[in-house]
């Protein structure tokens, strides 16, 4: 799910050379793939009133599923 995020999200901002995604396990079997993009392109990735980063969220949730696992996404700041 991190190829799919990392390809979404590339395509989807103005610095596509900043975009980093990063996977952690957690307990539980439980994946939490962690984004970082540009500051500038932060907005565009959460899209007006979330929209956008709640339908990569649930793409995420959903392909995980289909591979037996549980996966979310989150966007981090730095």
């Amino acid at each position: 799910m991190d190829e799919f995020v990392f390809f979404v999200v590339r395509a989807l901002v103005d610095e596509p050379d900043e975009v980093r995604v990063d996977v952690v396990e957690r307990s539980g079997g439980m994946s939490v793939i962690q984004l970082r993009v540009a500051p500038v392109d932060v907005g565009k990735v959460i899209g007006r009133r979330g929209t956008t980063i709640q339908a990569i969220r649930s793409l995420v949730q959903v392909g995980g599923a289909k591979a037996g696992r549980r996966c979310t996404l989150d966007l981090v700041e730095d």
